[in-house]
């Protein structure tokens, strides 16, 4: 079974920068490296939908939307984005789905428990669900997985591939002879395993019919917002998107200045190598906590190659947090070393400003060729101002 490191550059590309290093030493600062600088798209909420609406369950009072991962390493951000998003804006009714029963473990952090198995949704709601949100899963070819998404999409769903969930959709036969869009790490693999797709550049999510993809893991934000513009309409997207300190939720994006550079494959491995100045980070759970931040900035710190992200709680039993979500500490007692509080209270940074300033934190730890490396693999702009940080 081929297993995908969702999201992350990963271990191949860092063992081929530990042996390529010394080649590139010289490039490094001829090529600051394909992280684009963060730009104000139009106002999305003047537009038309991106996504079509689905009105497959039309007796239901509100849509519902299903979130499913895999209990075996589901991305982080691209499971508690959409739901805790969706959550807040309170527009359809949302489940957090698992493969089986038991823990989800999350990449590059965290666990949390599901609001129930795919079974268990399946016996409760058997004509399916409104819309389905799937994520970069490790697993992307695990045959149950592939086998319930293609039945949800047969029952009339809607299918969002957010980043790498692109592979599940393509394995489950969702993509062929359609247009779609993925993180950009992923695209070249996915144009020679599944030509029959026509990959788009230069949109941050792309809807044909009933199946939508998205690019790298910071599309799960927009691609809410435009879902939620879809649901409740452009006022409550726009409420949404204040609430959480989103600029827009436009689908345009510079897809062409994400690239792998010498200067980040040199990144790569220097830190790799810096075993003195791995450090753990402890990322307190509150009940109640801004789980939609608090997944931001953890998976923004746990991609430096430094830094383990672990959750911290009093006790030992489950957190639920802001959406609902229950996260399951790591250790139990507060770190040494700890990420800033993060809840919804109204003096702490809003979701997305408070991944702006985590990247601007890990500027000033580790130099601005880390933060440009984190971003790179977020296929996040770069915020304005963060270019000279070293």
């Amino acid at each position: 079974m081929i297993v995908r490191r969702a999201l992350l550059i990963g271990w191949s590309v860092c063992v081929m920068a530990v042996g390529l290093a010394g080649c590139f030493a010289l490039q490094v600062h001829q090529d600051p490296g394909g992280v684009p600088a963060a730009v104000q798209h139009a106002d999305a909420s003047a537009a038309q939908p991106e996504i079509p609406a689905n009105h497959a369950h039309p007796l239901r009072a509100r849509p519902l939307v299903a979130v499913v991962g895999h209990n075996a390493n589901t991305e982080l951000t691209d499971f508690v984005v959409p739901y805790g998003v969706l959550k807040r804006a309170d527009v359809a009714d949302v489940i957090a789905l698992g493969t089986q029963p038991g823990p989800m473990q999350m990449f590059p952090a965290f666990r949390l428990e599901p609001d129930a198995t795919i079974d268990a949704f399946d016996a409760r709601f058997p004509d399916g669900a409104d819309y389905v949100v799937v994520p970069a899963v490790h697993e992307d070819d695990d045959p149950r997985l592939l086998a319930w998404v293609r039945q949800q999409w047969a029952k009339g769903a809607t299918v969002i591939g957010v980043c790498d969930g692109a592979w599940v959709l393509a394995r489950a036969g969702l993509l062929a002879g359609r247009h779609a869009t993925s993180h950009w790490y992923a695209r070249d693999a996915l144009v020679k395993q599944f030509p029959q797709t026509q990959w788009v550049s230069g949109r941050r999510y792309v809807a044909d019919g009933r199946v939508v993809t998205t690019t790298g893991v910071t599309a799960s934000v927009p691609v809410t917002l435009a879902l939620i513009q879809t649901i409740g309409g452009a006022e409550r997207a726009r409420a949404v998107a204040d609430a959480i300190g989103a600029p827009d939720w436009s689908a345009e994006h510079a897809s062409a200045g994400f690239r792998l550079s010498p200067r980040h494959l040199y990144t790569a491995a220097s830190n790799m190598l810096s075993l003195w100045r791995r450090e753990t980070l402890g990322a307190a759970l509150q009940p109640g906590g801004d789980d939609v931040a608090l997944a931001l900035v953890a998976d923004a710190h746990a991609r430096t190659y430094f830094t383990r992200v672990l959750a911290t709680a009093d006790a030992s039993g489950g957190v639920r947090m802001g959406s609902g979500l229950v996260f399951l500490p790591d250790r139990v007692g507060a770190a040494a070393n700890a990420l800033p509080p993060l809840s919804s209270a109204p003096q702490l940074p809003r979701a997305v400003v408070a991944l702006d300033r985590a990247l601007e934190d890990i500027a000033q730890r580790h130099g601005g060729d880390t933060a440009a490396f984190v971003a790179l693999q977020m296929e996040y702009p770069m915020p304005r101002g963060m270019r000279s940080a070293r």
